[in-house]
């Protein structure tokens, strides 16, 4: 850890934080449109946050002021400790930067490209040549140190260019879409090199169009549209903010009698869609009423061949909160 690091986290054990980002009326605009629309929001020591939005939704320029590539137009940011706007070449040292496009040298090899941004923050002799060993062997490249990543696969690259953010150990790290366009098993490397960055102590802020990713390494999510904050929380306290409610289907022999007008009787019942053979019934989950749904359904001649349920997820909160798929 070089200096400046010691400093920063100096800095933030004085004034007693645990808010390694606060976020705090951010505004941005281009033209007349506001990409980001005085949000607030902060980031927990050591805890993995999942940006979550649709296409212009503001999550990029978000996480570009954060990065210190823009500038805000109005707002407040301090990131462990110091104001982004007075502070950011120091705030640079400490903060990590996974950006969407590779930032990679094609031509020289992997272990030169990872000792060459770690130089950047003033690394040297054995502290450099131990943590771009570390960096590479965290991403799983370390046999391939000596290969050129012009011969690597687009999965490769991607850990590459997430080496070449850490090596410096960084205590913030920030990845805008780290897994686009991967292979699984390269994507998987990636999200167990982030848990794994979580259990050495970095904070991190993740954002991308992929809903499982977000769902396995998440601590807490924030989900944006149109440049605001719409939603935020764990998966679970969105889920339960957003939807109560369960969803049986059935397949069902001899629907003739059956009426929606019927199921729609039933206390707790809030929506019955019969077609086909089938029978969805969306139903208030806490109250325990699926013995008379199916006391109902047979009580007029039908025959139930098969039964399922679901209860709210991550994609289905998000479609409800934005009315929008996340790759919209």
């Amino acid at each position: 850890m070089n200096l400046k690091d010691e400093e920063l986290i100096q800095k933030s054990e004085e004034i007693g934080m645990n808010n390694m980002i606060t976020v705090k009326d951010l505004e941005k605009n281009y033209q007349s449109k506001k990409a980001v629309d005085g949000i607030n929001f902060v980031v927990n020591k050591g805890e993995i946050l999942g940006l979550l939005g649709p296409n212009g939704a503001g999550k990029s320029t978000t996480i570009n002021i954060l990065a210190t590539i823009l500038s805000a137009d109005h707002g407040e940011v301090t990131i462990m400790g110091h104001d982004l706007k007075k502070d950011a070449k120091l705030i640079k040292q400490g903060i990590g930067i996974v950006p969407q496009d590779l930032a990679i040298y094609e031509e020289i090899s992997a272990e030169k490209n990872v000792r060459f941004f770690a130089s950047l923050y003033k690394l040297k002799g054995h502290q450099l040549d131990n943590q771009v060993k570390e960096a590479l062997e965290l991403v799983g490249l370390y046999d391939r140190k000596d290969d050129k990543p012009k011969t690597f696969s687009g999965g490769m690259k991607r850990r590459l260019n997430i080496a070449c953010a850490i090596a410096h150990q960084p205590q913030v790290i920030i990845m805008d879409e780290p897994t686009v366009g991967i292979d699984p098993q390269s994507r998987n490397h990636i999200l167990e090199s982030i848990k794994t960055l979580k259990s050495r102590g970095a904070t991190v802020i993740y954002s991308t169009h992929y809903m499982e990713e977000v769902e396995a390494i998440s601590d807490r999510i924030i989900i944006m549209n149109d440049g605001k904050i719409i939603a935020e929380g764990t998966k679970e306290e969105l889920n339960q903010k957003v939807n109560d409610e369960i969803t049986y289907y059935f397949s069902v022999n001899n629907l003739d009698e059956l009426s929606e007008e019927q199921l729609n009787r039933i206390s707790g019942v809030t929506k019955v869609k019969i077609y086909d053979n089938k029978v969805e019934i969306t139903s208030d989950k806490s109250i325990d009423n699926l013995n008379e749904i199916i006391a109902v359904i047979l009580g007029n001649g039908c025959k139930i061949e098969n039964m399922s349920s679901e209860v709210a997820s991550l994609e289905t909160t998000f479609l409800e909160l934005t009315g929008r798929s996340l790759r919209d």
